[in-house]
């Protein structure tokens, strides 16, 4: 299996997996607002410890990704920002792997 359909089958997983606990979140909870949501990310130490875990995570990714998608003309590369966080970026990290791939594969046909 090619590699880019790993990131794109991650992609996938991501959405799914991270969606099926917001999904429970707004079932459950009596108060399904933004700021609740936000909120209960900061109840406990091990919620706090994975929220600053994954704001490095993000803000490395942007780092990364933002010139290596101008560099290499990935077009709509840009949707991935809001995605990050309307979404996930256990989604749209690996969507961009898979965007990237894309791109580096059709180059090395095109110079062959």
């Amino acid at each position: 299996m090619k590699r880019k359909y790993i990131f794109l089958i991650l992609a996938i997983v991501g959405v799914c997996y991270t969606w099926y606990f917001n999904i429970q979140f707004y079932i459950t909870a009596e108060d399904t607002s933004l700021l609740n949501y936000i909120a209960q990310t900061k109840t406990t130490f091990p919620a706090r410890s994975f929220s600053a875990d994954l704001l490095v995570v993000v803000i490395a990714f942007f780092v990364w990704y933002i010139p290596e998608a101008i560099k290499l003309k990935i077009k709509y590369w840009w949707i991935l920002i809001p995605l990050t966080f309307l979404v996930a970026i256990a989604f749209t990290f690996p969507l961009f792997l898979y965007m990237r791939q894309s791109k580096l594969d059709k180059l090395n046909t095109s110079e062959q």
